[in-house]
C-alpha cells in the first residue's frame, strides 16, 4: 500500500469508526477495530490497559529510548443531526469531537512508522478511553502504564475545526486549562409569591450570588491570568406562584495553575459564606477538580514544531499560540513524563464562525487532513527517539 492508497483507507476507516461510536468506557467495538487495525501492520497489541484501553508497540534497532503516541477513542452522548453516508448508527451516541479522525491519524501514523519510517528505538500507541469525561487518562496510568511501557516523552494532538485546515498551534506551558466542577445548594424558607417579607427568599439569594462570583475573574485574579468561572444550571422547587425553599446552582471554573484553581475554590467559598449569611439563608458547598491544566514541556513543544515544520512548512506551524480555556486529561500523562499536546486546525471553510464546533450535534471531522495528522505523528516519534 502506498501513501495514496493510505490516504483512501483513512478516510474508510474514519467513516466506519464514526458510524460505531461508544462513550467512555464502553468502546469495546472501537477497542478491537484499533487492536484488529495494528496487529495487520505487525505491531504488538496489549489490550485491556484502563479498561477498554490498549497500547501498541513498535520496536525497531537495539536503542532504549521510547516515545508514546496517544489518542482518545470515546464518543459523545449526542444524538447526530448531520446525515453523512457514514452516519452514527448507535443511538445518542456520536464522534462531535473528532476522536475517530484522532484514531484514524494514530492509525496512519502507525502504518508510516512500520512500513516506510527508519528509526531505532520504541514507539507506543496509546488508545485512551474516556476522554470526555475525564476519566480514562487515569484509569491508564493507575493500570501501570508507565510501568508496562515506559517511555521518555509522550505527544498528543486534538483537531481544531476553529483553525484552518492543516495549521498545527502548540505552545510552551499551559496550552489547555484546568476544569473544576462546583455545586452550591442554598436553602431559605418557602412561602407565599405575595408574601415575600414571610420567606428567606433562596432564588434571591442565589441571584446576588451568580453576579458576586463573577467578581473572581474581575477583580480577584491577577489580570494577567486568565480566569472563567461560569454558572450553567439553576433549580429550584418554586412555582410560579411560590417563593421556593431550596435553589442549586452548578457550574464550571477554568484557569492555568494549581495556585489559581485553589484561589478560586477559596473565594467562591467565601463568597457563597457571606452573601447566604446576609440573606439569612443556609447554604451546602461543594467543589471538585475534573481535568489539571495541560502544561506543554518547553524542549518537546520546540520538537512538535520542527516536525511539523519539515512535514508542512513554516507558514502552517503557529509555535506560540494563544492557550484555550478548554480542558483535556492528557494532562494526567504530563504529570509522569515531559511531553507536548498540539492542535491541528480543520476548519473547512476559511471564515472559522461558519465551520461546524466541537460537541455540535452537526458536527463532522474533516477527512482531507487525516493524511496530515498521520504524517505529522510519525515525524514527532522519528524526531522524539533520534533526541
Amino acid at each position: 500500500m502506498d501513501t495514496n492508497s493510505l490516504a483512501h483507507k483513512l478516510t474508510d476507516w474514519r467513516h466506519e469508526l464514526h458510524r460505531h461510536p461508544e462513550t467512555a468506557f464502553d468502546e469495546h467495538y472501537t477497542s478491537a477495530f484499533l487492536a484488529d487495525r495494528l496487529e495487520e501492520m505487525g505491531i504488538t497489541v496489549t489490550r485491556g490497559i484502563g479498561g477498554t484501553g490498549l497500547v501498541g508497540t513498535l520496536k525497531k534497532g537495539t536503542r532504549p529510548n521510547a516515545v508514546g503516541l496517544r489518542t482518545d477513542i470515546d464518543a459523545n452522548a449526542i444524538t447526530e443531526q448531520g446525515n453523512p453516508p457514514w452516519k452514527s448508527q448507535n443511538p445518542g451516541r456520536m464522534h462531535a469531537c473528532g476522536h475517530d479522525g484522532h484514531m484514524v491519524q494514530l492509525l496512519g501514523a502507525a502504518w508510516l512508522l512500520s512500513h516506510t519510517v527508519d528509526f531505532d528505538g520504541t514507539v507506543y500507541f496509546i488508545c485512551q478511553p474516556a476522554e470526555e469525561p475525564g476519566k480514562g487518562a487515569r484509569a491508564m496510568i493507575d493500570d501501570g502504564l508507565f510501568q508496562r511501557f515506559p517511555m521518555d516523552s509522550i505527544y498528543g494532538l486534538h483537531n481544531m475545526p476553529m483553525l484552518p485546515a492543516g495549521q498545527i498551534h502548540v505552545r510552551p506551558g499551559g496550552i489547555m486549562a484546568s476544569e473544576d466542577n462546583f455545586t452550591i445548594q442554598i436553602t431559605g424558607k418557602g412561602a407565599h409569591a405575595s408574601s415575600p417579607h414571610m420567606a428567606i427568599d433562596p432564588l434571591v439569594t442565589a441571584a446576588e450570588l451568580i453576579l458576586a462570583l463573577q467578581t473572581i475573574p474581575s477583580r480577584t485574579a491577577n489580570p494577567l491570568d486568565p480566569v472563567v468561572v461560569s454558572c450553567t444550571e439553576l433549580y429550584m422547587d418554586g412555582a410560579h406562584n411560590a417563593i421556593p425553599s431550596h435553589v442549586t446552582i452548578k457550574g464550571d471554573t477554568r484557569s492555568f495553575s494549581p495556585d489559581v484553581q485553589t484561589m478560586i475554590e477559596t473565594r467562591m467559598h467565601d463568597l457563597t459564606e457571606a452573601v447566604c449569611t446576609g440573606n439569612g439563608a443556609t447554604y451546602d458547598f461543594s467543589y471538585t477538580h475534573e481535568f489539571a491544566p495541560t502544561r506543554n514541556t518547553p524542549a518537546n513543544t520546540a520538537l512538535v514544531a520542527r516536525a511539523a515544520h519539515r512535514v508542512l512548512g513554516s507558514e502552517q506551524v503557529y509555535d506560540t499560540c494563544e492557550p484555550i480555556m478548554i480542558s483535556e486529561d492528557f494532562a494526567q500523562y504530563l504529570d509522569h513524563v515531559p511531553g507536548a499536546f498540539f492542535f491541528l486546525g480543520s476548519g473547512v471553510s476559511n471564515i472559522p464562525t461558519e465551520n461546524t464546533m466541537l460537541h455540535n450535534a452537526g458536527f463532522d471531522y474533516n477527512d482531507h487532513i487525516l493524511m496530515t495528522g498521520a504524517t505529522v505523528l510519525a515525524e514527532i516519534a522519528r524526531q522524539a527517539l533520534e533526541d
